[in-house]
Order: structure tokens, then C-alpha cells, then sequence
């Protein structure tokens, strides 16, 4: 996005160092460049509200107008998103959980496809197997995520838990870990996984599992 610098005839009468100045503008720079960083939708707006406010006042500060209408603007525009992401959450998106075979021609290319993102999440993952079960998560018909698990007797190892960036709000996550019958209608008790990346340990957390080891983490099944 530009922010065009321009002067207007009078800057905000503050009694604060230039220096001063000079760092909120860094800081609100910063924030606009996080936010472009942020692989969540819903994120990327909060950042970049928070960073075009603080380029708002920043414009003020120093007096120009070109600065303030345009991130006033954005800050608009990323309210209005933000209430419309709000109001979709409170009417709730409709979620599936279709069970695919493990050589499904759609699965291989979803995991194809989102391979690079996977592997920055879940370097761990060695590649679908036979004898994966696995699931697709739909969200308004579109498929948003997959989950793949080993069966070993009671206990399920999930070698694949995939939401594509735009939709990691955990929405997807609960609705899967929620849906009764999954993984009991195979005898399965408990659900095992490991996690080396840090968010996607704080996902899992979030979802209900617990550390029992290094890397490790435990749920029981739904």
C-alpha cells in the first residue's frame, strides 16, 4: 500500500521531541509490514489496523493530510472487514468432515499443492502411506484442511493435521476434533501426534491435546 508524505498548513501543536515523531512513524511502518507477513486473514486486518492508526496519528503529527486520508481510509476499510469476518462467524460457516480414501486423485492434489506451507508447519510429515485414514475438512463446500491417521489398536498416531493459511482461525480444528464417531467407529481411544514447530504446537494445544513427551501430545478420542 503507499503512503504518500505531503504537508498541509499546520502539523498538530504537541509538545513532543521530533525524535519522538520520527519513531511512531517507524513503528507504524513496522506494523503495516507484519501484518503483510501474517498467513491469517483475520490477523493480517487487526495488524494493519493497528499500524494504519498509528500512521493516522503519525500524519497528524507531522501535518500531512496525504498520510492521514489514506490510512484513515485503510482503517476503514479494515473495520469493515473485520465486522464482516465477525458477523460471518456469528452466523457460523458450515463445516464437513468427508472421510476419503488414502488414494484419492483430490487428496494427492491438495497435499500437492499445498506441499510448500505443509512442510513449514509439519516438516515432520514423511508422505501419505496406504493405510492412512483420512479426511478432508469442507468449509462451505471448499475443502480447507485435511487430517491423516495410523491406526495401531486403540490408539491413533495423526501424521497430518493441514488448514490452508486463510482459514486458520481453528474453526476448522474444533469442528474436526468435535465430530463424534471419527475415530471410535475404528476402536480408537486415544489420539497421538507430534509437533516440532511452535505454532502448530500452540494449534494443538488449543485443540485440546497435552505433552506427554518430547514433542509429543495426547487426546482422547471424540
Amino acid at each position: 500500500m503507499l503512503l504518500v508524505e505531503g504537508t498541509c498548513p499546520r502539523a498538530l501543536d504537541l509538545p513532543m521531541p521530533p525524535e519522538w515523531t520520527e519513531l511512531i512513524g517507524y513503528v507504524a511502518s513496522a506494523l503495516i509490514v507484519l501484518s503483510l507477513l501474517m498467513s491469517s486473514v483475520f490477523r493480517l486486518r487487526v495488524i494493519n489496523l493497528v499500524g494504519a492508526g498509528v500512521f493516522t496519528a503519525y500524519g497528524g503529527l507531522i501535518g500531512s493530510i496525504p498520510v492521514m486520508v489514506t490510512n484513515g481510509a485503510i482503517v476503514l476499510i479494515d473495520v469493515y472487514y473485520l465486522v464482516r469476518m465477525a458477523r460471518d462467524r456469528a452466523q457460523g460457516a458450515y463445516f464437513e468432515v468427508v472421510a476419503v480414501p488414502a488414494d484419492s486423485p483430490l487428496l494427492e492434489r491438495f497435499l500437492h499443492f499445498h506441499r510448500e506451507d505443509l512442510r513449514r508447519f509439519q516438516p515432520e510429515f514423511d508422505g501419505l502411506r496406504a493405510e492412512h485414514l483420512a479426511w478432508m475438512v469442507l468449509r462451505d463446500g471448499v475443502a480447507v484442511g485435511v487430517v491423516l491417521a495410523r491406526v495401531d489398536g486403540e490408539v491413533a498416531t495423526i501424521d497430518l493435521d493441514y488448514v490452508t493459511p486463510a482459514h486458520r482461525d481453528q474453526r476448522a480444528g474444533t469442528h474436526f476434533y468435535t465430530t463424534p464417531g471419527l475415530f471410535s467407529e475404528h476402536g480408537v481411544r486415544t489420539l497421538r501426534t507430534t509437533a516440532s514447530v511452535a505454532g502448530h504446537r500452540r494449534y494443538l494445544h488449543d485443540m485440546g491435546f497435552t505433552p506427554t513427551g518430547t514433542d509429543v501430545l495426547e487426546l482422547p478420542a471424540p
